[in-house]
């Protein structure tokens, strides 16, 4: 999927395989309200892995991790 705006673009490719080991890629995005955030992740699937001071580890629901930061 190709977003159109200013900054950075990532394109997220499926493949038929499923995660073997650790992730050849690891989101860590600083977000405004990390809490909400995460709320809004937890209702869409996500699992919180850790839940530090200035970050949360998010697991998808195929087990990818990325990280919400503080700002």
């Amino acid at each position: 999927m190709f977003i159109d705006g200013a900054g950075p673009s990532i394109c997220f490719q499926q493949v038929p395989e499923p995660k073997t080991g650790k992730n050849r890629v690891h989101l860590d995005l600083r977000v405004g309200d990390r809490s909400a955030e995460v709320a809004r992740l937890v209702a869409a699937g996500a699992i919180v892995g850790f839940e530090g001071d200035t970050h949360t580890m998010l697991l998808d629901p195929e087990g990818n991790e990325l990280c919400l930061l503080d700002p």
